[in-house]
């Protein structure tokens, strides 16, 4: 495996506002859980989507088992949810698994943003 492949961030309530909050690029949120089928699937999808966007981005997860404290501050009622940030603001929300052709055209969306 080529060492400069990017990955997912996993995210902890210690390192959520720094990687997510304060990023000045946008930020794909994966709202998770080990037991949840669909959220597996789309973590296949996210490992990929993490190497097609590279630098313009990033991806990271956040287990709502382990962090139910960032899951309750976001309303996540249902997973998976996606959250994209931009300049530390939700700007979209996706819930289920979706095809990455999904998220790439979300993602564009919004970075059009003024």
């Amino acid at each position: 495996m080529n060492a400069t492949m990017k990955h997912p961030v996993q995210l902890t309530s210690g390192t959520f506002d720094h990687h997510v909050l304060k990023s000045d690029k946008p930020v794909l949120v994966d709202f998770w859980a080990e037991w949840c089928g669909p959220c597996r699937v789309m973590g296949y999808i996210l490992d990929e989507f993490a190497q097609e966007i590279g630098e313009n981005g990033t991806v990271a997860k956040v287990n709502v088992d382990e962090e139910p404290g960032i899951a309750s501050r976001y309303d996540i009622q249902s997973i998976p949810t996606i959250i994209i940030f931009k300049d530390g603001k939700v700007v979209d929300r996706v819930v289920g698994a979706v095809p990455k052709k999904v998220l790439s055209q979300r993602l564009a969306a919004v970075t059009q943003l003024p």
